[in-house]
This record gives C-alpha cells, structure tokens and sequence, in this order.
C-alpha cells in the first residue's frame, strides 16, 4: 500500500505517454510549441511498464493513459495490452479527444481497456472548430460511438468558455442523458499556455446556466474523485471539477508520470523527480525508492496560487494528462 506524507492513500497513476496533440484547444496549447520533446527522450513502452508493474506491486490499482493525445503515440494498444496482461482487475482508463478513436476503440477494448475519458466542447461544428483550431466535430463524435460500440464505458469531460461554448451547456448534458453517458464540467485552469483572451465560467455560473431548465441538488463526491457531483430530478448525475479551490485534495489519491520519465506529485506542484535513470538501467529498488519519496514530499493540498496570489499555472498541462 502507498501512504504519502499526509497520511492519504494512493492508489491512481497518471501515465502520459506523449506530449503531442492533433488539437490546439484555446484553453490548453493554442500555438504550435516549438519544444517538443524529442521521441527519443521519451520512454519506450516498454519502460513506461517497468515502472506501472512497480506502482502496482506498491499498490496503485487504477491507470489512467494520458497525452497530449495518447493515441497520437503509434502502438498504444500494446502498452493498453501489457498492463491488462499483467494486472486484469485492474481499472484501465484513457483520457482522448477521440479524433482517432473510430479506428482504435475496438483495438483497445481488445487490447483490455476499459473506460475512457472524452472532450467534447461542442456540439456546434463552427464553435467546436473554433475551441480546437481545426474541424473536428463529426469525427469525436464518431470516436465517441465506435468506443460505445466497442464496450468501453464512456464518460464526457466539458470545459465551459465565457462567449464560445457557454450557450450550449445544457444541449451537451442533454446528449450525454440520451446516450447515458455522464458528464463532468471542468472549470478552465488558468496557465501560461493559454491563449490570453481565454475565460471560463466558474462553478456557479455553470450551475446557474443548467438551473435555467433543470432542478438539482448537491450529492456527495465518489471516494477519491475531484468532481462534485449533482443529481438531476430525473436521476442523472452530472459533475463540475473545481480546481481553484482545494476541498478534495483531502482525498486526493493520485500521482502522474510524464512521458519523459518525470514523477509529480499534484498537477499544481512544481516539485518533482525523474525515474527514467533508474527504470533504463533496470534499477527496479531506486524506482520505487524514488516513488515512496515523491508520495512523501506529496503537498497537502494544491500550490495553484503565486506568492502575490496569482492563480496561473506555469505547467504545461499537455504534458501531464491536466
């Protein structure tokens, strides 16, 4: 079992396998970088399992395949395969924009995924090019059915925009009813690789715009996850993910790893270390070592703010799965 410094049980791993995108979200990485990590800095798959083995032997029981873009990264369902063949109870989980999903989900679902994680921003084939600089709408949303018909659980992740996507929260929530898929809103986290003109709604404003069609209440979160939940008259549950504020790092239950190699222990923490050393040289003990102290040095809650109290994020969220 890992226990990090505060006590807190971790048992999630974040696992980013490219820093890539096929999108160039507004809210995310508007420009092309210039700072691509070279694919030859990158850890092989098979490397990147060296050290899933070692978390799940130390007792990680959730893996969640993140980018950039996942499925950018040519074989991912042989790494998907790996974990499944080495651990199959485990809970393995993909985050996509589900571009390319209408040719991979049934190869991951063979493969032994489970569940994955979709953006969808709009339902408007103008406004969902103009969040992702590029026509994309019909395409996720064939992603999205050939992962249901694959059997993947689906769920729908949306982040509300001030003057671009605001006006169809409640017609996104209405698709995802019909399909039974659950929805989460994720308020927009501020970062420096934004575009500037950039703004998001915050929770009660999101809550404000649902309210204008459906009575709701507040429901208690599911265990360890950052959504606060809301239950429709009807039954359906949607959530919103607040980052600004620090309520469900009490429970917080996770750890990430870039593609690179690099541990970090909370998406708004600078601090963190490499394992890429050790796991190239096969150094399974100092992996873990470095892990057990990476969960030690884990903050209590989130560093979102600057010392003058600025809530921008210096992190590059493509790297991490953000």
């Amino acid at each position: 079992m890992l226990i990090d410094g505060h006590g807190r049980k971790v048992d999630y791993l974040r696992v980013s396998v490219t820093e890539r995108c096929n999108f160039r979200c507004q809210y995310c990485m508007p420009e092309k970088p210039f700072s691509w990590v070279p694919r030859e800095n990158l850890l092989s798959y098979e490397d990147l399992f060296k050290f899933v083995k070692v978390s799940i032997d130390e007792g990680i029981r959730k893996v969640r395949i993140t980018g950039g873009e996942p499925l950018l990264r040519e074989g991912l369902e042989n790494f998907v395969k790996m974990i499944a063949d080495y651990k199959s109870d485990i809970d393995l989980a993909l985050t996509t924009n589900a571009y390319l999903l209408p040719k991979a989900a049934q190869k991951l679902a063979d493969a032994g995924l489970k569940r994955i994680n979709v953006s969808l921003d709009s339902l408007n084939d103008e406004v969902a090019a103009k969040i992702a600089q590029k026509d994309v709408l019909k395409t996720v949303l064939k992603g999205i059915q050939a992962a249901s018909d694959a059997g993947l659980k689906v769920k729908v992740n949306c982040v509300p925009m001030k003057g671009i996507n605001d006006g169809e929260l409640v017609e996104i929530m209405d698709f995802c009813k019909e399909k039974g898929y659950p929805i989460r809103y994720i308020e927009y986290m501020e970062n420096q690789h934004a575009k500037d003109t950039a703004m998001g709604l915050n929770s009660e404003e999101i809550q404000a715009i649902i309210r204008e069609k459906y009575n709701f209440k507040m429901i208690e979160r599911e265990g360890s996850s950052p959504s606060q939940n809301y239950q429709l008259e009807d039954g359906y549950v949607f959530g919103i993910i607040e980052p600004h504020k620090d309520d469900f790092c009490a429970t917080c239950n996770r750890i990430r790893l870039t593609a690179s190699g690099v541990l970090i222990p909370c998406l708004y923490f600078e601090d963190a270390q490499s394992i890429k050393e050790a796991i190239q040289a096969n150094d399974i003990d100092k992996a873990a070592a470095i892990l057990k102290n990476v969960l030690a040095n884990k903050p209590e809650k989130n560093k979102w703010a600057d010392e003058e109290g600025n809530e921008t994020s210096s992190r590059a969220f493509y790297e991490t799965g953000g």
